[in-house]
């Protein structure tokens, strides 16, 4: 993930860059240039008449320089975070139906939000790592030249400062780790104080122990390993800090007493290694920030392999007027956690033809609802042929096929406006859809959005019905479309809108437990276990 953004951006990365280089850069030369005017003032000798323009032209560039790297990444940043988001959505949207359900949304929806900040949050540290990068380097140089000695020690000091953060950078990383996959199960616990507040309302017992035991302890899990991941991270950075100054005590008072040009030698190493100091430990802190970006791009990654589809790219264009949709042999199996085992869906023999209002009927969990799904294309079946005029369907043409149908699931989701490229072109005849299911004195259809969707569950399904009728597809599927609705509304969907659809030629697939109304089906699909009884 870090790689593609890299790509990506490589020409505005490479220019802000090298800002944050030139920032560096000049933030050391102004330090040569101070310790050049305090060698001076310590010799009583005139600086030279360079020295003030020489470190006025340091100051004014190191200034721009950073405010354009800022800038700069500050602008990556929200790039990418929003090009990362657009990414993982782009293969949500592709990702085989099945994959998404067996996966969860926590997981989609902790990727979208805190993964993909922490992936864009590296393109802030980015500056801060070159630019105090190359005053650390920068600074190390100016040490070798006044004193090769004090250079060598620098640099081994250094070193073991690093081997140490090295040390603690392994283990902080388990943590961290280990923080970003609990993120994902505590999203999961969020969604629940939504999705099950009213249970939880109703049940005080369950209230606390869902609050005080399953939130608290997912919170507390994620706190505990990042600020221990942290923890570790800012105690290396603590101890390097630490060695620093320890070796500047030792320079001063011991090693440095019989240094030639002693005054102007530990003068400026001195200066260099007080100036350092601050660049070093805020190198040091953004390391662990860049580690949070690698386990958090590291889950992001993990998601995306898991939504991987076999499909084929969307093929433009209308689909060939509908003639005839058949099932041979169709089976498909999945886990049932009712009877915590696989269940068996078919073999399935049906043909389906404009103007045909079909009934699928049965018990629940007797797979009415997932032949639903095989039928639009939603799931692939494991053995046998769906044919769509005559034409196989499979992975290189499930995407097209699914523009024949429009549905109404019942976990159906109703979005705020029609998103079809007609907009408000459709306003008369959804106004005129709602008026009919009396649901115009709540709910209007302006600029092809609906006013309002704070309605029932009964009248929000009567709006996915205005929806289904205008996408105007051949083939509708209304998984259960009545179970929520008064008597009143129930007679007006069989009795009305299954008439007007038949006489537009549409097919339609109507799940339903409403025997009372059985008689009024061109066909009848009865289920028990997977399988097809009688039609």
């Amino acid at each position: 993930m870090l790689s593609w953004l890299l790509r990506r951006f490589r020409v505005a990365l490479v220019i802000a860059a090298l800002a944050s280089v030139a920032c560096g850069a000049c933030s050391v030369l102004l330090v040569t240039q101070i310790n050049a005017a305090l060698a001076a003032v310590a010799s009583a000798a005139a600086p030279g008449r360079c020295l003030p323009w020489i470190f006025a032209t340091a100051a004014v560039a190191a200034m721009l320089a950073n405010m354009l790297s800022d800038i700069l990444f500050e602008r990556l940043r929200h790039r990418a975070n929003a090009e990362v988001r657009l990414y993982i959505a782009g293969r949500v949207l592709q990702a085989p139906l099945r994959h998404l359900e067996q996966l969860g949304s926590p997981k989609v929806q902790s990727a979208l939000t805190e993964h993909t900040a922490n992936v864009a949050q590296f393109f802030v540290n980015i500056p801060i790592l070159l630019t105090n990068g190359v005053i650390v380097l920068g600074s190390i140089g100016y040490l070798a030249v006044l004193s090769g000695r004090l250079f060598v020690a620098t640099l081994l000091v250094i070193g073991l400062g690093s081997l140490g953060y090295h040390g603690a950078n392994l283990k902080a990383i388990r943590y961290l780790r280990a923080g970003a996959a609990e993120q994902d199960r505590l999203f999961a616990h969020f969604r629940s104080l939504t999705e099950g507040a009213k249970e939880l309302r109703l049940n005080r017992l369950k209230r606390a122990i869902f609050s005080d035991t399953v939130l608290r302890t997912s919170l507390e899990t994620v706190r505990r390993q990042r600020t221990t991941g942290m923890s570790l991270l800012v105690a290396a950075s603590s101890w390097g800090n630490f060695l620093i100054y320890a070796f500047m005590g030792l320079v001063l008072f011991v090693v440095g007493t019989d240094l030639p040009e002693r005054a102007r030698v530990l003068t400026g190493f001195a200066l260099l290694i007080m100036y350092m100091v601050s660049p070093l430990q805020s190198l040091l802190l953004a390391i662990p920030n860049a580690q949070l970006a690698k386990a958090a791009s590291e889950r992001i990654e993990e998601l995306i392999c898991n939504l991987e589809s076999t499909e084929a790219a969307p093929v433009e264009g209308e689909p060939e007027p509908f003639r005839l949709l058949r099932l041979r042999g169709v089976t498909h199996r999945y886990y049932h956690e009712q009877s915590n085992e696989f269940f068996a869906l078919g073999p399935i023999n049906l043909t389906f033809v404009p103007g045909q209002v079909t009934f699928l009927v049965g018990g629940n969990g007797s797979g009415k609802t997932t032949l639903a799904k095989l039928l639009v294309g939603l799931y692939p079946p494991e053995d046998g042929q769906v044919l769509l005029n005559d034409s196989l369907i499979d992975h290189s043409n499930r995407d097209h096929f699914r523009q024949c149908f429009s549905a109404v699931f019942g976990d159906f989701h109703l979005f705020d406006s029609l998103l079809d490229a007609r907009g408000g072109g459709l306003d008369a005849d959804g106004n005129r859809l709602l008026e009919r299911l009396h649901l115009n004195h709540k709910v209007q259809l302006r600029d092809g959005a609906f006013t309002t969707s704070a309605l029932s569950q009964g009248q929000r399904k009567r709006l996915a019905l205005v929806v289904a009728y205008l996408e105007d597809r051949p083939l509708l599927v209304f998984d259960e479309w009545a179970a929520d609705q008064d008597p009143a509304f129930k007679d007006v969907f069989y009795h009305e809108v299954l008439r007007d659809l038949r006489e537009r030629r549409k097919a339609v697939i109507v799940i339903s437990h409403d025997d009372r109304y059985f008689h009024l089906a061109d066909q009848l699909i009865r289920m028990e276990n997977g399988r097809v009884f009688g039609t």
